[in-house]
């Protein structure tokens, strides 16, 4: 009986571990998937998003509470959402094309993997360009009259702008994309709430940083455009309005603050502090991390990183792209190639350029 009894506590304690064991990958699992997704969803059309259509939004993958509440509000958003994160992403791999890390997408629900997990610069480089991606998308969507509760900028006239000038036009609604990038972004990070001091109230701290940090660049690079009005183009008159920079322009930036990114730790507050006091103390513009990055040079489930094997490299190349560095010293393979690409182009009036289409053979380098 004793030995029955015994045998009863140690099978039950086997359930409860089990079942806390299963609780916890749950949530693993659920805090691996993320808005970002909405890139990657081929149900984002606009004839999917009717007035009332309320489980399309429970349906969609990867949104918090907060985000799902807003997508019923503002069904009409989540296209340009999407679109905003799939410039992100696009962004991102360019940018990073030379790297050992180069934004690679892995799934269509976590989308980059485990590897975001990590406090990095990577991690902070991805919720900036993501978060800039949905004000640049969303800005343009409202200038365009494609959303019910936006339309042109009512930014001011800016004060150094000639007298004579018009103000006006059709500006890109910076304002409410700021705005509602803040409010649906930011929404996860801060339905949350961790205890002071843990790794997870500074892994939000960072994230909500770098995503302000994003929007603000967009709002940095921001512009005004200017069109002539006048007889024979005399341009006696113009007319002009705010407008977005290229989106490459606002990755080149970010690019630049990747490189120069803070490294923070909590202080007994709470708050997030500079690692090293000596260099100056980040602004709301700058990225920030916790966490030293991955080498990346090999698959790793743990972090998440798919190594560099197999990636092409620049044999003539000192810089990151080069093999010696891509590869982490491991030595590379070379072959063959052939490519085909426009040749022998010319022009014809009027008015249309009109190419051939060449094969050639060149020398490939690939990572062992």
């Amino acid at each position: 009986s004793l030995f029955f009894n015994s045998l009863y506590l140690l099978d039950s304690r086997h359930c409860v571990f089990a079942l806390t064991l299963l609780t916890l990958l749950m949530q693993v699992v659920v805090e691996a998937n993320s808005w970002w997704s909405l890139a990657m969803n081929p149900l984002l059309i606009p004839e999917a998003y009717i007035i009332g259509a309320q489980p399309l939004c429970s349906q969609l993958v990867g949104l918090s509470q907060g985000q799902k509440k807003l997508c019923q509000l503002y069904q009409d958003h989540m296209q340009y959402i999407g679109e905003g994160a799939k410039t992100g992403i696009r962004e991102c791999q360019y940018q990073f094309r030379h790297r050992r890390w180069n934004c690679s997408t892995v799934d269509n629900s976590s989308v980059f993997g485990r590897v975001m997990q990590i406090g990095s610069r990577e991690t902070a480089f991805t919720y900036a360009i993501s978060a800039a991606g949905v004000v640049n998308a969303v800005s343009r969507a409202c200038r365009e009259g494609e959303l019910s509760s936006c339309g042109c900028s009512r930014a001011a006239r800016p004060k150094d702008l000639p007298r004579d000038w018009l103000w006006g036009g059709c500006g890109d609604n910076l304002n409410y994309g700021y705005r509602f990038s803040k409010e649906f972004v930011d929404a996860r990070e801060r339905e949350k709430s961790y205890p002071k001091g843990t790794y997870e109230s500074a892994r939000l701290l960072m994230n909500l940083h770098n995503n302000e940090a994003g929007r603000r660049t967009v709002s940095d690079l921001a512009h005004v455009s200017c069109k002539c009005h006048g007889v024979s183009g005399s341009c006696s008159l113009k007319t002009c309005w705010l407008q977005l920079a290229d989106f490459r322009k606002v990755g080149d930036a970010l690019k630049e603050k990747y490189d120069s990114a803070a490294a923070m730790k909590l202080n007994s507050r709470g708050k997030l502090v500079q690692m090293h006091s000596k260099f100056n103390a980040p602004t709301s513009h700058d990225l920030v991390y916790i966490e030293s990055s991955p080498d990346y040079c090999l698959k790793n489930q743990s972090t998440g990183s798919l190594g560099t094997v197999g990636r092409l490299c620049n044999k003539t190349s000192e810089g990151m792209d080069g093999c010696e560095l891509m590869c982490c010293g491991r030595g590379y393979d070379q072959y063959k190639a052939q490519i085909v690409e426009r040749c022998h182009c010319k022009f014809h009036w009027c008015c249309y350029v009109k190419c051939k289409r060449c094969t050639k053979i060149v020398d490939q380098f690939v990572c062992k």
